[in-house]
C-alpha cells in the first residue's frame, strides 16, 4: 500500500483525477488529493496573490493536517512548478516525486517564459499589471483548452473529453508569471518524470527532466492519459514507487 498525493495542473482541480483516484483506491492505496488557491471549487479565491507560492503552501497545509508521511508526490502539469517548493518544506512526509507529463521550472523562471508564451519582460509587465488591477485575475487557460479539443480531440472517449472540458475553470492569471522561488534542481529525493508521445511539454520539458538526472519514462498518450487512460496512469504510479 502506498499513500498518493496527487496534484493537478492548469484549469483544473482535485476532480480531475476523479477516475486514476478510483483505481489506486480500489487496489488499497491511500489517496490525497489538493486544490490548489484560486483553481475549481477554490475559484472564488482567486487573487492578486494566488502565487505559485500559495498553491506550495495548500498541499503542505495538507500534508500536515492529513498527517501524511511516507507519500509519493504525483504533480500533473502546471503543479510540476509546485513540487519543488512542496519537497523543501516538507520533504520529511515524502519519499518521491512523480512528474506525470509536468511543467520543470529553474529557480527565478515563470512558466510563460519557459513554455515559450512570452518573454521573461512581457511577463513581468503581466504580473504589474495583475497587481496594478490592470490586467484580469483570471487566466483564460480553460478557453483555451477547449478551443484546442475542438481542432484535435484528446485521446479518450467523447463522453469523457465532455466531461473533462465542462469542468475545467480558468486559473489565476499571476501563477503563470510570478518567478518561481524554489527550482527543479533543488529535488533531493529521487524523482521519476512520465513524459507522453502527444504534449505541449515536449520536447523542452521532457528534455529538461532528462538534463536533470531524473528518470524519464517515455509512453504512448497524451497531456490527459490521468483522465483517458487511468489504467496506465496507476501501472506507471506503481511501477515509481
Amino acid at each position: 500500500m502506498t499513500t498518493y498525493v496527487l496534484l493537478h495542473g492548469g484549469a483544473a482541480g482535485a476532480w480531475i483525477w476523479k477516475y486514476t483516484e478510483e483505481l489506486l483506491r480500489a487496489r488499497g492505496h491511500n489517496v490525497l488529493t489538493v486544490t490548489f488557491t484560486g483553481f475549481a471549487e477554490r475559484r472564488h479565491l482567486c487573487g492578486i496573490d494566488s502565487t505559485i507560492e500559495t498553491h506550495v503552501a495548500d498541499v503542505v497545509n495538507a500534508l500536515e493536517f492529513h498527517e501524511i508521511t511516507d507519500a509519493v508526490l504525483v504533480a500533473h502539469s502546471y503543479s510540476g512548478t509546485v513540487a519543488p517548493g512542496v519537497v523543501a518544506a516538507a520533504g520529511h512526509r515524502l519519499r518521491r516525486v512523480v512528474y506525470l507529463d509536468s511543467v520543470v521550472l529553474h529557480k527565478g523562471e515563470r512558466v510563460a517564459e519557459a513554455m515559450g508564451y512570452m518573454s521573461s519582460e512581457q511577463a513581468a509587465q503581466v504580473q504589474a499589471g495583475v497587481r496594478a488591477g490592470l490586467v484580469p485575475i483570471n487566466s483564460p487557460v480553460a478557453d483555451m483548452q477547449r478551443a484546442e479539443a475542438a481542432e484535435t480531440p484528446m485521446l479518450m472517449s467523447p463522453e469523457r473529453q465532455e466531461w473533462l472540458l465542462k469542468l475545467l475553470s480558468n486559473m489565476p492569471t499571476i501563477a503563470g508569471v510570478t518567478p518561481v522561488e524554489v527550482g527543479a534542481e533543488s529535488i533531493k529525493l529521487p524523482v521519476d518524470y512520465i513524459a507522453v508521445s502527444v504534449s505541449v511539454m515536449k520536447p523542452i520539458m521532457h528534455d529538461r527532466a532528462s538534463k536533470l538526472g531524473w528518470t524519464v519514462h517515455n509512453i504512448e498518450g497524451d497531456h490527459a492519459i490521468l483522465v483517458g487512460d487511468p489504467e496506465t496512469t496507476v501501472k506507471l504510479l506503481e511501477q515509481c514507487s
